[in-house]
């Protein structure tokens, strides 16, 4: 069993930046891919990025790509999401993953992963 808590979501205006964290419980940090995805009201929920067990392998949706950076931290037990240059359409229910199927690569698909957290939100004004 692994548990999520994400923080730092909140309301800021286009072109600001937010940092999202993630702390992870439950397991060993090391053996766990780590994602974060966004669900947008009346949409899916989509990837935004993910991050592999050591850090070496990273994804990024098309639509943050250059603007989000994310890290993980093996000795806190954390991940962090960076958003720079914030967009209205950025605006949305954040949440943390976790993928325990000790993968490689970084996935970046819901059905890999195994644990989520209860989401924070992030609201973009224009």
């Amino acid at each position: 069993q692994v548990h999520l808590v994400e923080s730092g979501g909140g309301l800021v205006q286009a072109g600001g930046s937010l940092r999202l964290s993630c702390a992870a419980s439950g397991r060993t940090f090391s053996t766990i891919a780590m994602g974060w995805f966004r669900q947008a009201p009346g949409k899916e929920r989509e990837f935004v990025s993910a991050i592999s067990l050591s850090g070496g392998s990273i994804n990024y949706a098309d639509s943050v790509n250059g603007r989000f950076t994310i890290s993980r931290d093996n000795v806190q037990n954390t991940v962090s999401l960076q958003m720079n240059s914030l967009k209205p359409e950025d605006t949305a229910v954040y949440y943390c993953a976790a993928d325990i199927s000790f993968r490689i690569a970084a996935p970046t698909t819901r059905r890999d992963y195994d644990y989520w957290g209860q989401g924070t939100q992030v609201t973009v004004s224009s």
